[in-house]
């Protein structure tokens, strides 16, 4: 079940109607932007901020990627994730996580400790330094939800759990595959009155992606080489330079066709933006690690952020991924390389952000399908649900751990520590991912009012359980 305000449909249909007849004006599609919508709020902005997400697809597992350390607990772990079909063990040996041990600044109740991958030694360092938190036991939520509501389906539930396009989805736009829009898109739609080039509040340089669709923002494309051309215009296209003037002269004329019109003005703003992206981009000092995708993308979000200026932007949401975590099988051999990559990636990202003098104003985070089951299926594991996430930045309030610790159980028992789990091993989440993005919301500059406009289960949450702010940004 899943259920959403219809007050708040209809005012979204409104918006997405205006930006739609923007599309027949002169300018730019975002020109019209929620300040001249009378029931719309905006973003006043003086400062400059951004968010990054960084989503892992195929869903990551949670208990090799935060693993619990203290000694009782990865006794516990060592037990639930010994392999029963003759696979590799996927068991991280407590000795092998002495080097990436994450240090908090106030200790967890009952003595739980947790380290990161060993392959993480980058992002441990960051968090040890007070660079980087953990939110723990994070993923959608509806509502509050106990195990024996889940069992007797007595509230509202996520749709389609454990289905990888349906939760990927979720994780960035509140609702199943198909939604139209997501949750940083909805954050660059008050935004657009705050840029003076509208165009760049949302930029993906992983494709497209539902997380930065607005009801008005649209999603702008880079690759990691920087803006995508405009192929009619370039070389790719029109191999003979008068043909390529004679496209670029044409794009100039009024066409008395509507459609033809139309295509002109979408194609003159693709060449602009182009245009300006190019002259934007400054190069970043600091070195980003080859032969690494995923560093690949941050290279070039650093980059994006370093001409925020000749940009005209104040706020921007980006959108960075990477894949290869639907590890069924083999996670012992896959598994340490990708989180290689996430770590020295964000870590070289946030030295970026240092370099260019704005790591205060920018925060990185991790989020993904799903957890996993901490149970093995022999050398791998399977979809789970709720799993813990990274935040790193100097607007992150570092060196701590946000949440609550769950259980170390497969959750199969009935035990009282097994409440937190809804079978193998996979968490019930005690953070609802609305509670998360609104955190997030906050710092960005959303008011308590939109929050709950741009989160349509928000209203369900509250209070010391589910509090709306986590306390992991500065404010």
């Amino acid at each position: 079940m899943h259920a959403l305000n219809p007050a708040l449909l209809d005012r979204r249909a409104f918006l997405r109607r205006g930006g739609q007849l923007a599309l027949a004006g002169t300018a730019l599609p975002l020109a019209l932007s929620l300040a001249a919508l009378g029931e719309a709020a905006a973003m006043t902005a003086t400062d400059y901020k951004a968010l990054v997400c960084v989503f892992l697809f195929g869903g990551n597992d949670y208990a090799n990627t935060v693993v619990t350390y203290d000694e009782p607990s990865h006794a516990a772990y060592s037990r639930a994730r010994s392999g029963s079909n003759g696979g590799a063990s996927i068991v991280l040996a407590r000795e092998a996580l002495q080097a990436s041990v994450l240090r908090p600044t106030q200790a967890l109740a009952g003595g739980r400790q947790y380290a990161l991958h060993p392959s993480m030694t980058a992002l441990a360092g960051l968090f040890n330094s007070g660079q980087a938190a953990v939110q723990l036991n994070v993923g959608p939520l509806v509502g509050p939800t106990t195990r024996a509501q889940f069992e007797a389906r007595s509230v509202p539930l996520p749709p389609k759990l454990f289905s990888h396009n349906d939760q990927q989805s979720i994780w960035q736009a509140n609702e199943a595959e198909g939604a139209a829009a997501g949750w940083g898109g909805r954050m660059g739609d008050l935004a657009l009155s705050a840029n003076g080039q509208s165009l760049f509040t949302c930029i993906s340089v992983a494709g497209n992606a539902v997380f930065l669709a607005g009801d008005q923002a649209l999603q702008y494309q880079c690759s990691t080489a920087g803006p995508i051309a405009v192929r009619p215009a370039s070389n790719q296209f029109f191999y003979q330079p008068a043909q390529r003037a004679l496209f670029v002269e044409l794009l100039q004329q009024a066409q008395q066709h509507v459609l033809a019109e139309e295509y002109t003005k979408v194609m003159r703003r693709g060449m602009a933006a182009e245009t300006r992206v190019r002259a934007a981009l400054a190069e970043v000092a600091t070195p980003f690690p080859a032969d690494n995708p995923l560093a690949a993308q941050l290279r070039i979000v650093a980059r994006l952020i370093g001409g925020r200026a000749a940009l005209g932007v104040k706020r921007q949401v980006f959108f960075v991924s990477l894949g290869g975590f639907d590890l069924h099988d083999a996670m012992a051999a896959r598994q340490p390389g990708q989180l290689r990559q996430v770590s020295e990636a964000m870590a070289a990202f946030h030295a970026a952000t240092q370099a260019l003098g704005v790591a205060e104003q920018v925060c990185a985070f991790t989020a993904s399908d799903f957890g996993r089951t901490l149970s093995s299926n022999g050398d791998g594991t399977d979809h789970g649900w709720g799993g813990h996430q990274l935040l790193v930045g100097g607007a992150v309030r570092g060196q701590a751990f946000y949440g609550q610790a769950p259980a170390v159980s497969v959750g199969d028992s009935g035990a009282p520590q097994d409440q937190g789990h809804v079978g193998r091993g996979r968490l019930l989440p005690s953070t609802a991912v609305d509670q998360f993005a609104a955190t997030l919301a906050r710092w960005f500059g959303v008011s308590a009012t939109e929050q709950r406009d741009i989160l349509p289960n928000l209203g369900a949450f509250g209070g010391s359980d589910y509090p709306l702010d986590l306390g992991f940004m500065r404010a």
